[in-house]
């Protein structure tokens, strides 16, 4: 009686600790390294609310469609957006290419809505009315990558919202102009690409820049908002050469070649557009007379 009584605890110990441990496992925040993103250009490219007085800049189908978007991005906790309302810094900004030590961002998305739509039917019998509004919406994204100037992803998606109204016998809801239709149809729409851009933007690893290197340490873009932690490991790669494809005509940029590792000692910096870390080189070695012609990247 004593052993099944031994046997018993020490089974329930077990499944208490093993419960624990899941239960650990499961509230664990994920923690992910964190690209710079900015919305470059969002145009209307349809003909609805273009009168003779239409402003182009100011246009609020674009308005929404680019809050929608950067709204979007944010709540994905995978992305620091950007603002970017100066099209031709951030067209030198593409040509340019890598990223120097001002704040740069890693990709740029520039977008329109291609498609918007209302429409109002309606039935009725002898005892009920029926209304329907409905608003329809596509917009088309494009994902470039700055240190390319290549879209690496583009795509288009629709999306649609209505609201029914019902009446029998006069009596029942009736409903005028809804203006939040158009919100959600955009909205359906951006939902379906932003899925896309974060599937994109995982399949390249997370990459970062050396600011400076001296007897009192080194030192890369990026903290505690882009994810990184005292701790983490990083390569550090000598870029490829860059050579012009004779089918395309476009410069390419070859793989790199890995020379150090690095890792994290401290994380500084106030806001996003401040922060860096301190690393200390635990492998190979850098040439500190010429940073630019290395890049750090994540250790996949």
């Amino acid at each position: 009686m004593k052993g099944k009584q031994i046997t018993t605890l020490l089974t329930m110990v077990f499944v208490l600790f093993a419960s624990t441990m899941l239960g650990e496992g499961q509230n664990a925040p994920t923690r992910s390294l964190k690209w710079k993103v900015a919305i470059g250009r969002f145009s209307n490219e349809t003909q609805y609310g273009k009168g003779i007085f239409y402003d182009r800049e100011n246009d609020p189908i674009a308005k929404q469609a680019t809050d929608i978007l950067s709204a979007k991005l944010v709540a994905s906790g995978k992305f620091i957006l950007l603002e970017r309302s100066d099209a031709e810094t951030l067209a030198k900004e593409i040509k340019e290419g890598t990223p120097t030590n001002s704040v740069k961002a890693d990709y740029v998305i520039l977008g329109s809505v291609t498609e918007f739509g209302r429409k109002t039917t309606g039935k009725s019998d002898l005892f009920t009315a029926e209304k329907t509004q409905q608003v329809e919406a596509g917009v088309s994204l494009r994902l470039v990558d700055v240190a390319t100037g290549i879209a690496i992803y583009s795509e288009e998606a629709k999306g649609s919202a209505n609201t029914v109204s019902k009446s029998t016998l006069g009596f029942g809801g009736k409903s005028g102009y809804d203006a939040s239709l158009g919100d959600k149809a955009i909205s359906a729409a951006v939902d379906q690409l932003v899925e896309n851009i974060l599937s994109k933007c995982s399949d390249k690893p997370w990459r970062t820049y050396i600011i400076s290197m001296d007897e009192n340490g080194t030192i890369i873009a990026g903290g505690v908002s882009q994810g990184l932690a005292v701790g983490d490991k990083f390569d550090v790669f000598l870029k490829g050469k860059k050579v012009v494809n004779p089918q395309t005509g476009v410069e390419i940029e070859l793989p790199g070649k890995k020379v150090a590792s690095v890792v994290v000692d401290a994380t500084l910096g106030e806001s996003p557009l401040t922060e860096f870390s301190i690393v200390n080189v635990i492998e190979g070695s850098i040439d500190a007379t010429d940073l630019s012609k290395y890049y750090i990247q994540e250790i996949k």
